[in-house]
């Protein structure tokens, strides 16, 4: 395998394209199986968590790339402040918890990236996959989907058909971007993500 992913685009629906353009896709493949976390992903977690507090949290949806993305949910009906951005997610979570308590590998990985870029990652079983992933309208609602149908709602949790499990041995990695969110951004979140599950 070579050293940096090959970062691929995914199509998007004609109509999506048109209405929101700057909307794209980004994916790539790692051959990875699910497990729990090491411990030096732990610490790493641990320190990101450690150095996110409650100003810092409300703070965030200033920033470049979390703004962008509640600037696009008001876009397609999605209230940020009911449906979380992806880092706002994570924030929200990181002030529930007191912290940011591992939940395997996988799910370390996609938040490590969440935080240390600000652009969301879902990961899917790339076996499942029936083609490749893009973005599509599915009876009005955005979805992540392939020649199957739909693999995800938009920043939302796989179809069982696609979601990693036990049995997975290699994952599709893949990155909404959404208008004003910079490629270098989406790039990194999927290399940072790739390495660590690598």
């Amino acid at each position: 395998m070579s050293e940096e992913p090959e970062v691929r685009r995914g199509s998007v629906e004609p109509q999506l394209a048109a209405e929101h353009p700057g909307l794209w896709l980004a994916w790539t493949e790692v051959d990875a199986v699910p497990r729990p976390s090491p411990p030096d992903l732990r610490a790493r977690l641990r320190g990101l968590a450690d150095r996110m507090h409650g100003a810092q949290a409300i703070a965030l949806r200033s920033r470049e790339v979390p703004h962008a993305y509640r600037v696009f949910f008001r876009h397609v009906g999605l209230d940020p402040d009911l449906v979380r951005t992806p880092p706002e997610a994570v924030a929200l979570r990181r002030m529930q918890e007191g912290g940011l308590h591992s939940r395997g590998l996988v799910d370390d990985a996609l938040t490590v990236a969440v935080l240390e870029t600000g652009v969301g990652l879902t990961a899917l079983d790339a076996d499942r996959l029936a083609g490749e992933p893009r973005l599509d309208l599915a009876d009005g609602t955005i979805v992540i989907a392939d020649d199957g149908g739909p693999l995800a709602l938009l920043f939302g949790e796989p179809v069982k058909r696609a979601a990693v499990g036990r049995d997975t041995r290699r994952m599709a990695l893949v990155a909404v971007a959404v208008p004003n969110v910079a490629q270098l951004f989406v790039e990194e979140a999927l290399w940072i993500a790739w390495e660590i599950l690598r």
